[in-house]
């Protein structure tokens, strides 16, 4: 028998948001210093920019990316401030 697909990653909450930055880079050394955010990963484009990376607030994860204008995707920047987010639920 096939092991059964997890309705939820280990690691992961039953809701988990992940965010759009102008500089996701300097983000995460923001949030490791202000909050003791551990990295867990990070997937670089070829130009550089943070496709994806994932960090660990306390018992929390929390996705977050690079804008990328050309795909349609926005940090709080272009949005005189609305914050992009996505909320993932699992």
């Amino acid at each position: 028998m096939a092991n059964p697909v997890k309705a939820v990653p280990a690691g992961f909450h039953t809701v988990t948001p992940a965010i759009v930055v102008h500089d996701a880079a300097e983000a995460i050394e923001f949030y490791k210093r202000a909050f003791g955010a551990q990295e867990i990963s990070r997937f670089n484009g070829p130009d550089g920019k943070i496709m994806h990376a994932e960090i660990r607030i306390g018992d929390s994860p929390v996705m977050l990316s690079d804008e990328m204008p050309e795909m349609g995707v926005r940090s709080p920047r272009a949005y005189q401030g609305a914050p992009p987010a996505r909320l993932w639920l699992y």
